[in-house]
């Protein structure tokens, strides 16, 4: 046999197992980094059916996020308004402009606006919002500064890894409950916050699960 084949060919078996090996590791690392919500989601931004400036609504005309999401509070999840919450100011404001067209027609029709949903985890979470937002935890920790968006763009991962920082630390994200809506609220130093933070758990028996139940249930 030595004769028909080089000498190296007995090698090859185990190099091409080796070989499989690392490229399957190499793969594998590749598709648990990069194929996870932070690259996958974050700067996702869709064109939405009618053009909602927050930046607008929010730091030019000081509304409210629960005016509009107003069963963030009490609910698990957080309502896209319907279009007579719209209509309450657009009635008056605006009430002719094309921009707007749509917005009239669902008012008359009963048929709701089409929204692009942006921020959404798998079927296998859970989360609750009003657990959260009435323990201190602000809408800019998860959503980002969506007071001065023009467009709502996807600006957190959202990934496992993120929400476990948080419940690891919470003292370090929570807030006076009547800073909740207001996104450019930040404490007075490092030191403060974790002082604050900590009262908070305390006062509020804020609790940092960890387990696989908290979310997965």
């Amino acid at each position: 046999m030595s004769d028909i084949f080089p000498k190296w060919t007995n090698r090859l078996p185990r190099n091409i197992i080796i070989g499989a090996l690392l490229a399957g590791t190499a793969v594998t690392g590749a598709v648990s980094y990069y194929f996870t919500p932070k690259y996958t989601r974050v700067g996702y931004e869709p064109i939405q059916p009618v053009a909602f400036p927050h930046s607008a609504h929010v730091n030019q005309l000081g509304l409210d996020c629960r005016y509009c999401h107003n069963g963030v509070e009490k609910s698990w999840y957080s309502n896209i308004p319907a279009t007579s919450v719209c209509m309450n100011c657009h009635n008056q404001v605006l009430k002719d402009d094309p921009r707007l067209a749509l917005v009239r027609e669902s008012a008359a029709s009963g048929e709701p606006i089409p929204w692009v949903q942006i921020h959404k985890l798998p079927d296998y979470v859970y989360f609750n919002h009003s657990v959260h937002v009435n323990r201190g935890v602000s809408c800019v920790e998860c959503h980002g500064q969506i007071n001065r968006m023009d467009e709502v763009y996807h600006a957190k991962p959202l990934s496992m890894s993120f929400c476990l920082d948080c419940h690891r630390d919470p003292a370090a994200r929570l807030r006076p409950l009547d800073k909740i809506t207001d996104l450019d609220w930040k404490a007075a130093d490092g030191d403060a916050q974790l002082a604050q933070g900590k009262a908070y758990v305390h006062d509020w028996n804020v609790q940092s699960l960890q387990t696989c139940s908290t979310c997965h249930r």
